[in-house]
């Protein structure tokens, strides 16, 4: 029996903002049927560094990993988007020291998940649902963190689900940070899907949407 183990943050461990209806765990439950297990060890807060505390709890007969992590990161840096600076290469410059912080805690998060020899994919982080003109400029710093995510998943020759093309309406969020029912609906129909096309074969990376 073939069985995924989602990684993470609250992009999967969404159960407290969308009860009573379906978390995203049992939403990818329903859509893989019962030839397939999938098992939760994301944590809503955690970051980057806390999925190698989870990989611990990889199950024994795990087949495949899938990964969504990073906006908290993004989040502990967000108070840059309020500073002051004397120049636009001063603001960026404190955007790229952000950004290189999260390509070494990502990269070597995914260091640590490849090694253990299993299919595995990336999310992107999504766009989030904030308020215009707040939402222009978290998107804007958002896609620093995801180019570092997307560089990994090239690198290591991953499948990338890209959140942002999937939560692309309102609907999709219960708040400005969590996915919501539909949101999560959304999610685990893609996932099903990679899993099921990915198997066991050697690692490519593709993009899903």
């Amino acid at each position: 029996m073939n069985h995924v183990v989602l990684l993470g943050d609250s992009i999967f461990d969404n159960r407290s903002y969308v009860a009573p209806a379906p978390d995203v765990v049992h939403q990818l439950r329903a859509r893989l049927g019962a030839d397939w297990k999938a098992t939760l060890l994301a944590v809503d807060g955690d970051v980057t560094a806390d999925v190698e505390r989870q990989l611990t709890r990889t199950p024994r007969d795990a087949s495949h990993l899938v990964v969504s992590v990073g906006g908290n990161d993004a989040l502990g840096s967000s108070s840059i988007l309020a500073e002051s600076a004397r120049s636009v290469a001063e603001a960026v410059g404190r955007l790229a020291e952000a950004q290189s912080r999260f390509a070494r805690a990502y990269g070597r998060m995914v260091d640590r998940v490849v090694a253990r020899g299993l299919p595995t994919a990336l999310c992107t982080i999504y766009d989030s649902h904030y308020p215009e003109p707040q939402k222009r400029l978290v998107v804007a710093g958002l896609a620093l963190f995801n180019d570092v995510i997307s560089r990994a998943a090239f690198t290591h020759r991953l499948p990338l689900i890209d959140l942002r093309l999937v939560c692309n309406e309102a609907a999709d969020y219960a708040n400005p940070i969590e996915p919501s029912a539909q949101g999560g609906e959304k999610i685990a129909a893609v996932i099903a899907a990679l899993v099921k096309a990915v198997g066991t074969q050697e690692p490519r990376s593709t993009i899903w949407t």
